[in-house]
This record gives C-alpha cells, structure tokens and sequence, in this order.
C-alpha cells in the first residue's frame, strides 16, 4: 500500500493516521491529510489524496476498487460517516457522506454536496456541486435526481450488510 507523506504550502508535513483493523490493499494509495477509522477497508486501485484539504473516513467503511476521494484546496473536504459504502470506481470530490450510506459504482459526488444518513445514491449518478441529499432519500440520474424516500430500517441493514460483507472479505486477505 501506498501511504504517502506530503508538505502543505505553510511547510507542515501531512501524514495519514490509519486506525487499528483498517484493511489497505498493496496497491491502495493514501496522501497527506487523511484520517481513517477503525474496521474500514480500502480496495485495490483506490486512492484518498489529502493533499490539498483533509479527508476524514469514519469506521468500518469500504472504499472500493478504483474509487477516488480529492479536495479543493482552501475550500472543500471530505466527510464520510461511519459503515458508509463507497462502489467501485466512484469520484467524491469535496462532498461529506453520512452513516450507513451508500454510493453506487460510478456515481460521482462534486464539492459542496451532503448525502444524509442511509441514503443511497444510485450507481452512474452524477451529483451536481452543492445537492442536499436528505436522509433515507435514493436518488440517480445524471444529472442526479430524488427518485424517493427509502425504508429506513430496510436501508440501514441493507448497508450494514454491504459494510459487514466488506470486513469480511477483508479478513481473507490477512495471513
């Protein structure tokens, strides 16, 4: 895996702090200002660059293949709740997720934007800079749209199932 120091413009060194039982493939890349709790996996191809602004991953999430967390510099970071599940290849530049969420392969979350508690955003979305995505709301489309409210008690366990399945598989690849 790659972890990755980097110097910001006032010459301070940003280095990842990484929680116990964070799983991190070998070809995982974390730069800078990054923070990621206890139980999350990182998957293969995934990169978290905080080195412009600071990214903040909760426990127990999944960061899938391919998926790609950046910032604006002096202007947006990245907020993800706890048991929040990012799909493979998505792009969250800028936005904050809250717990039990989860964002379908492909989609992409631009600055500014909230997805709230057990929303889902479906897979291909593009969310326009800024959206507000409400709690337990799905939304899809691009450019992304509400579709309708979910089920909370369906949602949560829903994405709780996703996030336990992630630690499980985490835990074939340790020897």
């Amino acid at each position: 895996m790659g972890l990755i120091k980097t110097i910001n413009r006032n010459g301070e060194i940003l280095t990842p702090r990484i929680a116990d039982g964070v799983f991190l493939t070998e070809n995982a890349t974390v730069v800078g200002d990054v923070t990621i709790g206890e139980g999350t996996s990182v998957w293969f191809n995934a990169v978290l660059r905080g080195d412009v602004n600071t990214i903040t991953i909760g426990k127990h999430c999944n960061i899938q293949d391919g998926a790609v967390l950046h910032t604006l510099y002096q202007k947006s970071t990245i907020t993800l709740g706890d048991h929040v599940s990012v799909g493979h290849n998505v792009t969250i530049h800028g936005a904050d997720v809250d717990d039990y969420a989860l964002i379908g392969m492909g989609a992409t979350l631009l600055d500014g934007t909230h997805v709230g508690k057990g929303a889902i955003v479906a897979a291909g979305a593009l969310v326009l800079k800024g959206t507000q995505i409400g709690p337990y709301e799905v939304w899809g489309g691009v450019p992304a749209k509400f579709i309708k409210k979910a089920d909370p008690a369906q949602t949560e366990e829903i994405n709780m199932r996703i996030a336990n399945n992630y630690a499980m598989y985490a835990s074939w690849y340790k020897e």
